[in-house]
C-alpha cells in the first residue's frame, strides 16, 4: 500500500534523530576511569615490601593524572623516598621497555637504596665502581640516562674536564656491555688521555668492539690515537671489499652460477672446491713447539677472503669473482700452537686441481719448510704444484 504524505515526513524525521543520536555518541566524550592508586601502590611495593619507609595505606595522593607510569613513581617516591634521589634512577619506575628482569631489579634496588640514604657502593654498585665514582654517579648531569650516568663516574676518575667525562658518558661507551667493564674503562682512560669527537668514539668504539670479537684478549694499552684511526679506515675498507664479494655472490646464486646446480649456496660463503681441509701434525722428535700441527683450510666465505689479504699485505681478496665463478679455490696454510695461529701461506688452486700460485707475506715465494709442508699436503689431496 502506498504510504501517505503523513507517513513519510514521519519516517524522514525518525531518520533525522537516528542520525543526530549517532553523531552524538560518535563525539560524546567518554567518561575517564579513576587514577587507580592501589595498582600503582602496588606494583612500586612488589619485591620490596620489607623496605618501605612509609606505610602503603597512608598514600591519598591528589593527582588527576591517569598515567600508570606517573603514579607509579610517585608511589614509589611515598614508600621509599627519604633523600632526594637523581632524575636517572627514578626512570626505572616510569620506563622498563627493553631491559631484562636482572637489570630491572637491580635499578629498582639503587633507587630504593639511595631513596633511603643507604650505599650504594655495599649495595652492589662496588663490583663496578669505586666509593668517589658511586659520588659522581648519584650527582651526574641531568640529561643523562642510568647507563651513561654510570660511565660518567667512571670518565670523572680520569678526565680534566667535566665536558670531556660527558663527551666519553654520550659516546657508544655507554652501551658497552657491563660484563666487560675492565676493558672498556681502559678505552675511557684512553680517551681521556686523547680526547676525540664523540662521532670519533663512536666510530672506533665499532671497531674495538669488533676486535673484541675476534680476539677476547685484545687490548687497546700501547696504542695510539693515531695508530687506531688508521686501524679503523682499514677495517671500514674491509667491510666494504666483503659487501662487496658479497653483492658479486648474491648475483651469482641468483644467476645459478655454481656449475650450473640448482642447489642453494650456505648462506654468506661459495661452494668452493670439493677438496676437504687438511691438517697434519709432526711427530714429537720433529715438532718445534708443544701442540705444532700445520692446516690448510679453504676460503669460502667474503671476510675470510678479506682477512687473509690484509693480514698477508697481498691481493687475494681481488680473485673473489674467480672464486664465486668456480674457476679457483684459495687456500690458506697456517701453523698452529696451543698458544698462537700464524698463517704462512695462500694458495690459489684452478679447476683442474693446480696450485698456480703459493704467496707468504708481502708476495714472497715459500720457505724451504713451508715448500715440504706444502708437498704433504698436495700429495694427499692430489694437487699439482707448479
Amino acid at each position: 500500500m502506498k504510504r501517505s504524505a503523513i507517513q513519510l515526513r514521519q519516517d524522514a524525521e525518525q531518520q533525522r534523530i537516528e542520525i543526530y543520536e549517532a553523531t552524538l555518541r560518535r563525539v560524546a566524550r567518554q567518561p575517564r576511569p579513576s587514577p587507580d592508586f592501589y595498582k600503582a601502590i602496588k606494583e612500586a611495593e612488589a619485591g620490596f615490601a620489607g623496605e618501605v619507609v612509609r606505610d602503603p595505606q597512608s598514600w591519598h595522593p591528589q593527582m588527576k593524572t591517569r598515567d600508570p607510569a606517573r603514579l607509579r613513581l610517585a608511589a614509589a617516591r611515598h614508600l621509599f623516598a627519604g633523600y632526594p634521589v637523581p632524575a636517572m634512577l627514578e626512570r626505572i619506575w616510569l620506563n622498563d621497555a627493553g631491559l631484562t628482569p636482572e637489570e630491572v631489579r637491580l635499578r629498582k634496588q639503587w633507587y630504593v637504596v639511595a631513596a633511603r640514604g643507604g650505599s650504594l657502593f655495599k649495595a652492589g654498585a662496588s663490583q663496578w665502581l669505586t666509593r668517589k665514582e658511586v659520588h659522581a654517579f648519584l650527582n651526574p648531569p641531568a640529561e643523562l640516562g642510568f647507563d651513561e650516568a654510570l660511565w660518567h663516574a667512571i670518565a670523572c676518575s680520569y678526565a680534566s674536564a667535566p665536558a670531556l667525562a660527558t663527551c666519553i658518558a654520550r659516546s657508544k661507551i655507554s652501551r658497552a656491555p657491563r660484563g666487560e667493564m675492565g676493558f672498556w674503562r681502559d678505552v675511557v682512560r684512553f680517551f681521556c688521555v686523547n680526547p676525540a669527537p664523540v662521532e670519533t668514539i663512536d666510530d672506533l668504539c665499532d671497531y674495538l668492539a669488533e676486535c673484541r670479537r675476534q680476539d677476547p684478549g685484545y687490548s687497546i694499552q700501547g696504542r695510539t690515537l693515531t695508530s687506531l684511526n688508521r686501524r679503523m679506515h682499514e677495517w671500514h675498507r674491509d667491510l666494504a671489499a666483503i659487501e662487496r664479494i658479497e653483492a658479486l655472490r648474491r648475483r651469482a646464486a641468483g644467476r645459478g652460477a655454481y656449475r650450473g646446480s640448482s642447489a642453494v649456496a650456505p648462506a654468506a660463503a661459495w661452494f668452493g672446491s670439493p677438496l676437504a681441509d687438511w691438517e697434519w701434525k709432526p711427530s714429537d722428535k720433529d715438532a718445534k713447539a708443544k701442540g705444532e700441527r700445520f692446516v690448510v683450510r679453504q676460503l669460502k666465505q667474503a671476510e675470510d677472503l678479506v682477512m687473509e689479504s690484509r693480514a698477508m699485505r697481498h691481493c687475494v681478496s681481488s680473485y673473489a669473482a674467480k672464486c664465486v665463478a668456480g674457476h679457483a679455490s684459495i687456500w690458506s696454510l697456517r701453523w698452529c700452537t696451543k698458544d698462537k695461529i700464524d698463517r704462512l701461506l695462500t694458495i690459489e688452486v684452478d679447476q683442474q686441481g693446480r696450485a698456480v700460485q703459493v704467496r707468504g707475506f708481502a708476495n714472497r715465494p715459500a720457505h724451504a719448510d713451508e715448500q715440504r709442508v706444502l708437498v704433504r699436503w698436495a700429495k694427499a689431496r692430489g694437487i699439482a704444484l707448479q
